[in-house]
Protein backbone atom coordinates (compact mmCIF):
# COMPACT_ATOMS: atom_id res chain seq x y z
CA UNK A 1 0.00 0.00 0.00
CA UNK A 2 1.39 3.38 -1.04
CA UNK A 3 1.41 5.90 1.80
CA UNK A 4 1.67 9.64 1.09
CA UNK A 5 2.26 12.47 3.55
CA UNK A 6 -0.73 14.84 3.53
CA UNK A 7 0.30 18.43 4.28
CA UNK A 8 -3.15 19.29 5.62
CA UNK A 9 -3.59 16.50 8.18
CA UNK A 10 0.12 16.11 8.88
CA UNK A 11 -0.04 12.32 8.60
CA UNK A 12 0.56 9.74 5.90
CA UNK A 13 -2.56 8.69 4.03
CA UNK A 14 -3.20 5.69 1.80
CA UNK A 15 -3.20 6.37 -1.92
CA UNK A 16 -6.87 6.59 -2.97
CA UNK A 17 -8.27 3.42 -4.51
CA UNK A 18 -10.17 4.98 -7.41
CA UNK A 19 -8.60 4.91 -10.86
CA UNK A 20 -7.33 6.86 -12.57
CA UNK A 21 -5.71 8.90 -9.82
CA UNK A 22 -6.52 12.56 -10.46
CA UNK A 23 -3.37 14.61 -9.83
CA UNK A 24 -3.20 18.39 -10.20
CA UNK A 25 0.06 20.29 -9.84
CA UNK A 26 0.23 24.09 -9.96
CA UNK A 27 1.97 25.13 -13.16
CA UNK A 28 4.20 28.15 -13.81
CA UNK A 29 3.40 31.81 -14.21
CA UNK A 30 5.00 32.27 -17.62
CA UNK A 31 6.90 35.56 -17.47
CA UNK A 32 10.55 34.42 -17.27
CA UNK A 33 12.85 31.49 -18.01
CA UNK A 34 12.25 28.36 -15.91
CA UNK A 35 14.76 27.94 -13.08
CA UNK A 36 15.98 25.22 -10.72
CA UNK A 37 13.03 25.84 -8.40
CA UNK A 38 10.67 24.87 -11.21
CA UNK A 39 12.87 21.88 -12.04
CA UNK A 40 12.82 20.68 -8.43
CA UNK A 41 9.02 20.64 -8.23
CA UNK A 42 8.20 19.32 -11.69
CA UNK A 43 10.90 16.62 -11.76
CA UNK A 44 9.77 15.44 -8.31
CA UNK A 45 6.16 15.05 -9.44
CA UNK A 46 7.20 13.51 -12.75
CA UNK A 47 9.17 10.88 -10.81
CA UNK A 48 6.15 10.21 -8.60
CA UNK A 49 3.89 9.84 -11.63
CA UNK A 50 6.40 7.55 -13.34
CA UNK A 51 6.59 5.28 -10.32
CA UNK A 52 2.81 5.02 -10.07
CA UNK A 53 2.57 4.19 -13.76
CA UNK A 54 5.32 1.57 -13.35
CA UNK A 55 2.97 -0.07 -10.84
CA UNK A 56 0.17 -0.12 -13.45
CA UNK A 57 -1.68 2.69 -11.67
CA UNK A 58 -3.41 5.00 -14.16
CA UNK A 59 -3.01 8.74 -13.57
CA UNK A 60 -4.80 11.75 -14.97
CA UNK A 61 -2.13 14.44 -14.47
CA UNK A 62 -3.32 18.04 -14.97
CA UNK A 63 -1.30 21.24 -14.77
CA UNK A 64 -2.43 24.83 -15.27
CA UNK A 65 -0.48 27.53 -17.07
CA UNK A 66 -0.91 31.02 -15.59
CA UNK A 67 -0.75 33.16 -18.72
CA UNK A 68 -2.54 36.25 -17.35
CA UNK A 69 -1.17 37.78 -14.17
CA UNK A 70 0.25 41.00 -12.68
CA UNK A 71 3.81 39.72 -13.09
CA UNK A 72 3.27 39.04 -16.80
CA UNK A 73 1.74 42.49 -17.34
CA UNK A 74 4.58 44.24 -15.52
CA UNK A 75 7.31 42.34 -17.41
CA UNK A 76 5.59 42.95 -20.76
CA UNK A 77 5.47 46.70 -20.07
CA UNK A 78 9.18 46.66 -19.22
CA UNK A 79 9.90 45.04 -22.57
CA UNK A 80 7.31 47.09 -24.50
CA UNK A 81 5.56 44.01 -25.88
CA UNK A 82 2.09 42.52 -25.57
CA UNK A 83 1.50 40.47 -22.40
CA UNK A 84 -0.03 37.78 -24.61
CA UNK A 85 3.18 37.65 -26.68
CA UNK A 86 5.35 37.54 -23.55
CA UNK A 87 3.29 34.75 -21.98
CA UNK A 88 3.34 32.73 -25.21
CA UNK A 89 7.11 33.11 -25.47
CA UNK A 90 7.79 31.84 -21.96
CA UNK A 91 5.16 29.13 -22.16
CA UNK A 92 7.12 27.76 -25.14
CA UNK A 93 10.32 28.01 -23.10
CA UNK A 94 8.68 26.08 -20.27
CA UNK A 95 7.49 23.27 -22.54
CA UNK A 96 10.90 23.15 -24.25
CA UNK A 97 12.68 22.55 -20.97
CA UNK A 98 10.07 20.04 -19.84
CA UNK A 99 10.89 18.07 -22.97
CA UNK A 100 14.63 18.39 -22.34
CA UNK A 101 14.14 17.18 -18.75
CA UNK A 102 12.02 14.21 -19.96
CA UNK A 103 8.87 15.44 -18.20
CA UNK A 104 5.75 14.17 -19.92
CA UNK A 105 2.29 12.67 -19.50
CA UNK A 106 0.65 15.97 -18.47
CA UNK A 107 -2.51 17.67 -19.71
CA UNK A 108 -2.10 21.47 -19.74
CA UNK A 109 -4.83 24.04 -19.13
CA UNK A 110 -4.16 27.73 -19.81
CA UNK A 111 -5.97 30.29 -17.68
CA UNK A 112 -6.94 32.39 -20.71
CA UNK A 113 -8.68 29.39 -22.28
CA UNK A 114 -10.92 28.90 -19.23
CA UNK A 115 -12.52 32.31 -18.69
CA UNK A 116 -16.07 30.82 -18.85
CA UNK A 117 -15.25 28.34 -16.08
CA UNK A 118 -13.69 31.13 -14.01
CA UNK A 119 -16.76 33.36 -14.35
CA UNK A 120 -19.07 30.49 -13.48
CA UNK A 121 -17.23 29.84 -10.21
CA UNK A 122 -17.09 33.54 -9.29
CA UNK A 123 -20.83 33.83 -9.89
CA UNK A 124 -21.43 30.89 -7.57
CA UNK A 125 -19.35 32.54 -4.84
CA UNK A 126 -21.28 35.81 -5.27
CA UNK A 127 -24.65 34.04 -5.02
CA UNK A 128 -23.58 32.18 -1.88
CA UNK A 129 -22.46 35.39 -0.19
CA UNK A 130 -18.73 34.66 -0.19
CA UNK A 131 -17.71 37.40 -2.64
CA UNK A 132 -18.27 41.14 -2.79
CA UNK A 133 -17.61 43.96 -5.20
CA UNK A 134 -15.38 47.00 -4.73
CA UNK A 135 -16.25 49.69 -7.25
CA UNK A 136 -13.45 50.54 -9.68
CA UNK A 137 -11.45 47.62 -8.27
CA UNK A 138 -13.01 44.17 -8.64
CA UNK A 139 -14.65 41.23 -6.90
CA UNK A 140 -13.01 39.83 -3.78
CA UNK A 141 -13.45 36.77 -1.60
CA UNK A 142 -14.49 37.57 1.97
CA UNK A 143 -12.38 35.20 4.10
CA UNK A 144 -14.54 35.90 7.15
CA UNK A 145 -17.27 33.78 5.47
CA UNK A 146 -15.05 30.70 5.57
CA UNK A 147 -14.28 29.84 9.22
CA UNK A 148 -11.70 27.19 8.27
CA UNK A 149 -9.49 29.66 6.42
CA UNK A 150 -5.89 28.82 7.32
CA UNK A 151 -6.37 25.10 7.95
CA UNK A 152 -3.70 24.10 5.41
CA UNK A 153 -1.01 26.67 6.23
CA UNK A 154 -2.00 26.81 9.92
CA UNK A 155 -2.42 30.59 9.65
CA UNK A 156 -5.28 32.47 11.28
CA UNK A 157 -7.29 35.19 9.53
CA UNK A 158 -5.24 37.76 11.45
CA UNK A 159 -1.98 36.18 10.29
CA UNK A 160 -3.34 36.36 6.78
CA UNK A 161 -2.84 40.10 7.01
CA UNK A 162 0.94 39.84 7.26
CA UNK A 163 3.31 40.88 4.52
CA UNK A 164 3.27 37.66 2.53
CA UNK A 165 4.06 37.95 -1.18
CA UNK A 166 1.30 38.18 -3.77
CA UNK A 167 -1.46 39.25 -1.36
CA UNK A 168 -3.85 41.51 -3.28
CA UNK A 169 -3.40 44.99 -1.87
CA UNK A 170 -6.23 47.51 -1.70
CA UNK A 171 -7.41 49.72 1.17
CA UNK A 172 -11.07 49.01 0.48
CA UNK A 173 -11.09 45.31 1.28
CA UNK A 174 -13.23 44.07 4.17
CA UNK A 175 -10.30 42.02 5.48
CA UNK A 176 -6.66 42.50 4.56
CA UNK A 177 -6.43 38.79 3.74
CA UNK A 178 -9.26 38.97 1.18
CA UNK A 179 -8.08 38.08 -2.31
CA UNK A 180 -9.14 39.13 -5.80
CA UNK A 181 -11.42 36.94 -7.90
CA UNK A 182 -11.99 39.33 -10.81
CA UNK A 183 -9.95 42.50 -11.36
CA UNK A 184 -11.44 45.52 -13.06
CA UNK A 185 -9.19 47.41 -15.52
CA UNK A 186 -6.58 49.82 -14.24
CA UNK A 187 -7.71 52.24 -16.97
CA UNK A 188 -10.62 54.02 -15.25
CA UNK A 189 -12.16 55.00 -18.60
CA UNK A 190 -13.48 51.44 -18.74
CA UNK A 191 -15.06 51.44 -15.29
CA UNK A 192 -18.51 52.12 -16.73
CA UNK A 193 -18.25 48.74 -18.43
CA UNK A 194 -17.66 47.18 -15.04
CA UNK A 195 -21.23 47.72 -13.91
CA UNK A 196 -22.94 44.36 -13.81
CA UNK A 197 -24.85 44.05 -17.09
CA UNK A 198 -27.62 41.45 -17.00
CA UNK A 199 -28.04 41.76 -20.78
CA UNK A 200 -24.64 40.20 -21.44
CA UNK A 201 -25.08 36.42 -21.66
CA UNK A 202 -22.61 34.45 -19.60
CA UNK A 203 -19.93 32.88 -21.82
CA UNK A 204 -19.96 29.13 -22.16
CA UNK A 205 -17.01 26.85 -22.85
CA UNK A 206 -16.02 26.73 -26.54
CA UNK A 207 -17.57 23.26 -26.81
CA UNK A 208 -20.97 24.89 -26.19
CA UNK A 209 -20.81 26.63 -29.53
CA UNK A 210 -21.49 30.15 -28.13
CA UNK A 211 -19.86 33.27 -29.47
CA UNK A 212 -16.38 34.14 -28.30
CA UNK A 213 -15.95 36.47 -25.34
CA UNK A 214 -15.05 40.04 -26.22
CA UNK A 215 -11.36 40.62 -25.52
CA UNK A 216 -8.96 43.54 -25.80
CA UNK A 217 -5.71 44.84 -24.37
CA UNK A 218 -5.84 48.32 -22.83
CA UNK A 219 -2.59 49.98 -21.72
CA UNK A 220 -0.92 46.59 -21.68
CA UNK A 221 -3.67 44.91 -19.63
CA UNK A 222 -5.58 41.91 -21.05
CA UNK A 223 -9.34 42.32 -20.47
CA UNK A 224 -12.46 40.22 -21.11
CA UNK A 225 -16.04 41.53 -21.27
CA UNK A 226 -18.34 39.37 -19.13
CA UNK A 227 -21.45 40.06 -17.04
CA UNK A 228 -19.21 41.01 -14.11
CA UNK A 229 -17.74 43.73 -16.31
CA UNK A 230 -14.55 44.23 -18.26
CA UNK A 231 -11.70 42.64 -16.32
CA UNK A 232 -9.36 39.71 -15.81
CA UNK A 233 -9.11 36.84 -13.33
CA UNK A 234 -7.25 36.94 -10.03
CA UNK A 235 -4.36 34.56 -9.46
CA UNK A 236 -6.10 31.94 -7.34
CA UNK A 237 -9.44 31.47 -9.10
CA UNK A 238 -8.02 29.93 -12.27
CA UNK A 239 -6.79 26.79 -10.51
CA UNK A 240 -10.07 25.84 -8.87
CA UNK A 241 -12.11 26.74 -11.95
CA UNK A 242 -9.84 24.51 -14.04
CA UNK A 243 -9.77 21.57 -11.61
CA UNK A 244 -13.54 21.70 -11.09
CA UNK A 245 -14.02 21.64 -14.86
CA UNK A 246 -11.78 18.59 -15.43
CA UNK A 247 -11.91 16.72 -12.11
CA UNK A 248 -15.07 17.94 -10.40
CA UNK A 249 -15.27 19.67 -6.97
CA UNK A 250 -13.28 16.89 -5.25
CA UNK A 251 -10.27 14.91 -6.43
CA UNK A 252 -7.31 12.88 -5.22
CA UNK A 253 -4.02 14.77 -5.05
CA UNK A 254 -2.99 18.42 -5.32
CA UNK A 255 0.74 19.15 -5.55
CA UNK A 256 3.05 22.13 -5.80
CA UNK A 257 5.95 23.91 -4.18
CA UNK A 258 5.75 24.58 -0.43
CA UNK A 259 6.02 28.31 -1.20
CA UNK A 260 2.50 28.11 -2.68
CA UNK A 261 0.92 26.75 0.51
CA UNK A 262 0.05 30.30 1.57
CA UNK A 263 -1.70 32.23 0.22
CA UNK A 264 -2.31 30.31 -3.03
CA UNK A 265 -3.32 26.85 -1.88
CA UNK A 266 -5.16 28.27 1.12
CA UNK A 267 -7.18 30.41 -1.27
CA UNK A 268 -7.91 27.41 -3.49
CA UNK A 269 -9.41 25.44 -0.59
CA UNK A 270 -11.41 28.47 0.49
CA UNK A 271 -12.83 29.07 -2.99
CA UNK A 272 -13.61 25.49 -3.95
CA UNK A 273 -15.14 24.32 -0.69
CA UNK A 274 -17.20 27.52 -0.44
CA UNK A 275 -18.43 27.19 -4.02
CA UNK A 276 -19.32 23.50 -3.94
CA UNK A 277 -20.13 22.99 -0.27
CA UNK A 278 -18.18 19.71 -0.46
CA UNK A 279 -15.23 18.87 1.76
CA UNK A 280 -12.42 18.05 1.44
CA UNK A 281 -11.45 19.63 -1.86
CA UNK A 282 -8.67 17.04 -2.23
CA UNK A 283 -7.80 13.91 -0.30
CA UNK A 284 -4.05 14.54 -0.19
CA UNK A 285 -1.98 17.74 -0.38
CA UNK A 286 1.66 17.27 -1.44
CA UNK A 287 4.29 19.99 -1.18
CA UNK A 288 7.84 19.96 -2.56
CA UNK A 289 10.42 21.56 -0.26
CA UNK A 290 12.20 24.89 -0.69
CA UNK A 291 15.11 25.32 -3.08
CA UNK A 292 18.29 26.83 -1.63
CA UNK A 293 21.50 27.74 -3.45
CA UNK A 294 24.54 27.13 -1.25
CA UNK A 295 22.28 27.40 1.79
CA UNK A 296 20.61 30.65 0.73
CA UNK A 297 17.32 31.42 -1.00
CA UNK A 298 17.74 31.75 -4.76
CA UNK A 299 17.65 35.42 -5.74
CA UNK A 300 18.79 37.51 -8.68
CA UNK A 301 19.93 40.20 -6.25
CA UNK A 302 22.26 37.68 -4.59
CA UNK A 303 23.50 36.62 -8.05
CA UNK A 304 22.73 32.97 -7.27
CA UNK A 305 19.72 32.71 -9.59
CA UNK A 306 20.20 29.58 -11.71
CA UNK A 307 18.02 28.85 -14.72
CA UNK A 308 17.60 25.37 -16.14
CA UNK A 309 19.49 26.59 -19.19
CA UNK A 310 22.41 27.63 -16.93
CA UNK A 311 22.53 24.14 -15.44
CA UNK A 312 22.31 22.09 -18.64
CA UNK A 313 24.99 24.22 -20.27
CA UNK A 314 27.40 22.36 -17.96
CA UNK A 315 25.64 19.13 -16.98
CA UNK A 316 23.22 16.73 -18.60
CA UNK A 317 19.46 16.78 -17.94
CA UNK A 318 19.84 13.29 -16.44
CA UNK A 319 22.37 14.66 -13.92
CA UNK A 320 19.83 17.27 -12.81
CA UNK A 321 17.11 14.64 -12.42
CA UNK A 322 19.41 12.37 -10.41
CA UNK A 323 20.54 15.28 -8.22
CA UNK A 324 16.95 16.26 -7.44
CA UNK A 325 15.89 12.67 -6.73
CA UNK A 326 18.79 12.22 -4.32
CA UNK A 327 16.75 14.51 -2.05
CA UNK A 328 13.32 13.60 -0.66
CA UNK A 329 10.67 15.72 -2.39
CA UNK A 330 9.47 17.23 0.92
CA UNK A 331 12.96 18.14 2.15
CA UNK A 332 14.65 21.46 1.39
CA UNK A 333 16.86 21.03 -1.67
CA UNK A 334 20.19 22.78 -1.15
CA UNK A 335 21.91 23.07 -4.52
CA UNK A 336 25.71 23.18 -4.54
CA UNK A 337 27.95 22.73 -7.54
CA UNK A 338 29.88 20.08 -5.58
CA UNK A 339 26.64 18.07 -5.29
CA UNK A 340 26.07 18.45 -9.03
CA UNK A 341 29.59 17.16 -9.73
CA UNK A 342 29.01 14.19 -7.44
CA UNK A 343 25.69 13.37 -9.12
CA UNK A 344 27.40 13.60 -12.50
CA UNK A 345 30.12 11.17 -11.36
CA UNK A 346 27.49 8.80 -9.95
CA UNK A 347 25.71 8.79 -13.29
CA UNK A 348 28.98 8.00 -15.08
CA UNK A 349 29.61 5.13 -12.66
CA UNK A 350 26.20 3.62 -13.44
CA UNK A 351 26.85 3.99 -17.16
CA UNK A 352 30.19 2.25 -16.76
CA UNK A 353 28.57 -0.69 -14.94
CA UNK A 354 26.01 -0.96 -17.74
CA UNK A 355 28.80 -0.88 -20.32
CA UNK A 356 30.62 -3.74 -18.59
CA UNK A 357 27.42 -5.76 -18.28
CA UNK A 358 26.88 -5.22 -21.99
CA UNK A 359 30.23 -6.76 -22.98
CA UNK A 360 29.75 -9.85 -20.82
CA UNK A 361 28.84 -11.97 -23.79
CA UNK A 362 30.09 -15.38 -24.96
CA UNK A 363 31.05 -13.85 -28.31
CA UNK A 364 33.77 -11.84 -26.56
CA UNK A 365 35.14 -14.78 -24.61
CA UNK A 366 38.10 -15.16 -26.96
CA UNK A 367 39.39 -11.82 -25.65
CA UNK A 368 39.96 -13.13 -22.17
CA UNK A 369 39.22 -15.73 -19.58
CA UNK A 370 36.65 -16.13 -16.85
CA UNK A 371 33.44 -15.37 -18.75
CA UNK A 372 30.85 -18.10 -18.47
CA UNK A 373 28.40 -19.08 -21.15
CA UNK A 374 24.67 -19.06 -20.47
CA UNK A 375 23.77 -20.57 -17.14
CA UNK A 376 21.40 -20.45 -14.17
CA UNK A 377 21.22 -17.39 -11.92
CA UNK A 378 23.56 -17.65 -8.96
CA UNK A 379 21.67 -17.95 -5.67
CA UNK A 380 23.55 -15.04 -4.12
CA UNK A 381 22.93 -12.82 -7.16
CA UNK A 382 19.23 -13.67 -7.09
CA UNK A 383 19.05 -12.82 -3.39
CA UNK A 384 20.74 -9.46 -4.07
CA UNK A 385 18.26 -8.68 -6.86
CA UNK A 386 15.26 -9.71 -4.76
CA UNK A 387 16.49 -7.62 -1.82
CA UNK A 388 17.06 -4.59 -4.08
CA UNK A 389 13.54 -4.97 -5.51
CA UNK A 390 12.01 -5.24 -2.04
CA UNK A 391 13.92 -2.27 -0.61
CA UNK A 392 13.17 -0.16 -3.70
CA UNK A 393 9.45 -0.85 -3.47
CA UNK A 394 9.29 -0.25 0.29
CA UNK A 395 11.09 3.09 -0.10
CA UNK A 396 8.93 4.37 -2.95
CA UNK A 397 5.70 3.28 -1.27
CA UNK A 398 6.67 5.14 1.90
CA UNK A 399 5.91 8.67 0.66
CA UNK A 400 8.12 8.27 -2.42
CA UNK A 401 11.42 8.13 -0.54
CA UNK A 402 13.65 8.49 -3.60
CA UNK A 403 16.99 8.78 -1.67
CA UNK A 404 16.31 5.44 0.03
CA UNK A 405 15.15 3.86 -3.24
CA UNK A 406 18.33 5.02 -4.97
CA UNK A 407 20.37 3.62 -2.07
CA UNK A 408 18.89 0.17 -2.78
CA UNK A 409 20.13 0.45 -6.36
CA UNK A 410 23.61 1.54 -5.30
CA UNK A 411 23.82 -1.34 -2.81
CA UNK A 412 23.08 -3.74 -5.65
CA UNK A 413 25.73 -2.08 -7.83
CA UNK A 414 28.32 -2.47 -5.06
CA UNK A 415 27.48 -6.16 -4.75
CA UNK A 416 27.62 -6.67 -8.52
CA UNK A 417 30.94 -4.81 -8.85
CA UNK A 418 32.70 -7.28 -6.57
CA UNK A 419 31.47 -10.25 -8.63
CA UNK A 420 31.14 -8.75 -12.08
CA UNK A 421 33.72 -10.93 -13.83
CA UNK A 422 32.13 -14.06 -12.43
CA UNK A 423 28.72 -13.31 -13.95
CA UNK A 424 27.36 -15.35 -16.79
CA UNK A 425 25.48 -13.79 -19.68
CA UNK A 426 22.03 -14.43 -18.20
CA UNK A 427 22.98 -12.78 -14.93
CA UNK A 428 24.47 -9.77 -16.74
CA UNK A 429 21.33 -9.32 -18.85
CA UNK A 430 18.97 -9.56 -15.85
CA UNK A 431 21.00 -7.13 -13.73
CA UNK A 432 21.29 -4.64 -16.58
CA UNK A 433 17.55 -4.80 -17.26
CA UNK A 434 16.82 -4.22 -13.56
CA UNK A 435 19.13 -1.17 -13.36
CA UNK A 436 17.86 0.40 -16.58
CA UNK A 437 14.21 -0.07 -15.64
CA UNK A 438 14.59 1.37 -12.14
CA UNK A 439 16.81 4.29 -13.15
CA UNK A 440 14.35 5.26 -15.89
CA UNK A 441 11.87 6.23 -13.15
CA UNK A 442 14.38 8.77 -11.83
CA UNK A 443 16.08 9.88 -15.05
CA UNK A 444 13.06 9.93 -17.34
CA UNK A 445 14.80 7.90 -20.05
CA UNK A 446 16.34 4.47 -20.39
CA UNK A 447 19.99 5.04 -19.48
CA UNK A 448 22.39 3.99 -22.20
CA UNK A 449 26.14 4.05 -22.47
CA UNK A 450 27.29 6.83 -24.81
CA UNK A 451 28.00 5.65 -28.34
CA UNK A 452 31.68 5.49 -29.19
CA UNK A 453 32.51 7.37 -32.42
CA UNK A 454 33.82 5.26 -35.31
CA UNK A 455 37.26 6.90 -35.24
CA UNK A 456 37.66 6.16 -31.51
CA UNK A 457 36.45 2.56 -31.95
CA UNK A 458 38.94 2.09 -34.79
CA UNK A 459 41.84 3.38 -32.66
CA UNK A 460 40.75 1.08 -29.82
CA UNK A 461 40.78 -1.95 -32.14
CA UNK A 462 44.24 -1.01 -33.37
CA UNK A 463 45.41 -0.69 -29.79
CA UNK A 464 43.96 -4.09 -28.85
CA UNK A 465 45.72 -5.64 -31.84
CA UNK A 466 49.03 -4.08 -30.74
CA UNK A 467 48.56 -5.47 -27.22
CA UNK A 468 47.80 -8.94 -28.54
CA UNK A 469 51.15 -8.80 -30.42
CA UNK A 470 52.91 -7.42 -27.31
CA UNK A 471 53.63 -4.11 -29.10
CA UNK A 472 53.20 -2.17 -25.89
CA UNK A 473 54.89 1.07 -26.96
CA UNK A 474 52.52 1.46 -29.91
CA UNK A 475 49.65 0.42 -27.66
CA UNK A 476 50.47 3.17 -25.14
CA UNK A 477 50.72 5.78 -27.91
CA UNK A 478 47.27 4.82 -29.16
CA UNK A 479 45.88 4.97 -25.61
CA UNK A 480 47.24 8.51 -25.22
CA UNK A 481 45.73 9.50 -28.54
CA UNK A 482 42.33 8.14 -27.53
CA UNK A 483 42.47 9.93 -24.18
CA UNK A 484 43.46 13.14 -25.93
CA UNK A 485 40.22 12.90 -27.89
CA UNK A 486 38.17 12.75 -24.67
CA UNK A 487 37.81 9.00 -24.05
CA UNK A 488 39.20 6.53 -21.52
CA UNK A 489 40.46 3.03 -22.32
CA UNK A 490 40.50 0.42 -19.56
CA UNK A 491 41.80 -3.13 -19.92
CA UNK A 492 39.29 -5.61 -18.58
CA UNK A 493 39.52 -9.39 -18.10
CA UNK A 494 37.52 -9.86 -21.30
CA UNK A 495 38.87 -7.01 -23.35
CA UNK A 496 39.10 -3.26 -23.32
CA UNK A 497 36.35 -0.90 -22.26
CA UNK A 498 36.10 2.52 -23.90
CA UNK A 499 34.09 5.23 -22.14
CA UNK A 500 33.73 8.97 -22.45
CA UNK A 501 35.60 11.10 -19.91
Amino acid sequence: MIRIYDSLSGIKQNLPNNRPIRLFVCGPTVYDFPHLGHARTYIAFDTIARYLRSQKIKISYLQNITDVDDKIIERAKEQSISPIELASQFEREYHTFEKILHIKGIKYAKATKHIPQIIKQIQTLIKKGHAYKIDDDGYYFDISTFPEYGKLSKRTALQAEDATSRIDDTINKRNKGDFALWKFPADKSLTQGCVRDENIPEPSPPAGGNKKIAFKIVLGEPLWRVSLGWGRPGWHIEDTAITEHYFGPQYDIHGGGVDLKFPHHEAEITQQESASGKKPMVKIWMHAGFLLINGKKMSKSLKNFITINDFISKYSPETLRLLINQNHYRSPFNYMELSADQANNTLKKIQKILAILSIINPRTQSLGEGVKQKGPINVEIKKSLDLAELNFKEAMEDDFNTPKALASIFELINTVESKIWKLNKNEAVIIKKFLVKKMEIFLGIALKTPKIPLNIAKLARERELCRSHKQFTQSDLLRNKIEGLGYIVEDMPIGQLVTKK
